[in-house]
């Protein structure tokens, strides 16, 4: 995915465990991602109105949807692996970054956060996420991937944006 940045933003991340969404599922949602951009390429004409409104669907809420469905191992439903996650989180808040809310799903987390000067979101979500999956490892005395490689980041707009992701 792109990954645009902007100074003095507020960002809604979220990144999920690597086995809350299956390769197949994953695999399935962007073929047909794939065949309604296709679809308008081949047609020569930009995508519909329609079109676009079923690709924001399926960039996010139908992974929402599946996520908030419990699938994978769910192993941040347990109060000693969330809490590592929650500690990682609030690590550098005031220092790197504001913290302005975070929850932590059963496989999934979700953050509001601003980066401050002189950091990156791309190193601050690499050093949460790096951290709490070596910590959680060995904890559970695995071995691997824990996160899912890529997390969604959004750059929120607005009030009225800022509220909805707040509520959510």
């Amino acid at each position: 995915l792109p990954h645009w940045t902007c100074d003095n933003a507020i960002y809604h991340v979220s990144f999920r465990l690597a086995d809350s969404v299956p390769t197949e599922i994953r695999d399935d949602w962007l073929r047909e991602r794939n065949a309604i951009i296709a679809t308008a390429t081949e047609m020569g004409r930009e995508l519909t109105e329609d079109e676009e409104k079923r690709l924001r669907y399926l960039y996010s809420e139908k992974i929402e949807k599946y996520l908030d469905a419990g699938h994978g191992e769910c192993l941040l439903a347990k109060p000693e692996i969330a809490s590592v996650v929650q500690k990682s989180l609030e690590y550098f808040d005031g220092q790197r970054y504001r913290l302005h809310a975070w929850c932590i799903m059963p496989n999934h987390v979700h953050v509001i956060v601003e980066i401050l000067p002189g950091y990156s979101l791309e190193a601050i979500v690499h050093s949460w996420k790096s951290f709490t999956a070596t910590k959680v490892n060995g904890m559970l005395g695995r071995h691997g991937q824990f996160w899912q490689h890529e997390p969604y980041d959004h750059i929120i707009r607005s009030g009225k944006e800022y509220l909805f992701q707040l509520n959510y």
